[in-house]
């Protein structure tokens, strides 16, 4: 599972473009992960600002 700190993520779109399984979606307001993410952990090593960690379910 995937956790964002809204207080770091800089709307980049570097996870969204990462994702093998298009499971982030990245609008005005915030980034969203769908139910289909299948925590592979991508997203959280191109993070730019630390923004996303892997937690366990």
């Amino acid at each position: 599972m995937i956790r964002i700190d809204v207080s770091k993520c800089m709307h980049c779109g570097a996870c969204v473009g990462t994702c093998p399984v298009n499971a982030m979606f990245l609008n005005d307001a915030a980034l969203e992960v769908y139910d289909n993410c299948i925590d592979c952990g991508l997203c959280v090593k191109v993070c730019p600002v630390a923004a996303l960690t892997m937690i366990k379910k």
